[in-house]
């Protein structure tokens, strides 16, 4: 019924601010079928984005949290794609949970 962020591993860098743009590597699971719909991983290279222009879920997993750490997030569909997202097979109401790995923040 909420979003829960939970840290699997601690860094030790710096905090990330709310408005940081990050570079991380992550996984994104449908909770509705446990289908991958998007992940770093396979594409093979990190990716950098600021917070604020991510779904609120993503940014309450990593808003906080210090550089190198690993974080797992279970996000409502609310934080996440409330109205669905078809091209990646998400749709309206489903929860999503990452594994996230913050390699690096800037302000």
């Amino acid at each position: 019924t909420e979003t829960q962020v939970h840290t699997l591993k601690a860094g030790d860098g710096p905090v990330v601010a709310p408005t940081a743009t990050v570079l991380v590597c992550y996984q994104g699971v449908n909770g509705r079928d446990g289908s991958v719909f998007d992940s770093t991983y396979e594409q093979g290279q990190p990716i950098d984005f600021g917070l604020d222009r991510v779904v609120p879920g993503f940014q309450k997993a990593i808003a906080g949290q210090t550089v190198g750490s690993t974080v797992a997030v279970a996000m409502t569909s609310a934080d996440g794609y409330p109205e669905g997202q078809p091209s990646a097979g998400i749709n309206p109401g489903d929860t999503l949970v990452f594994a996230i790995k913050i390699i690096d923040a800037s302000s």
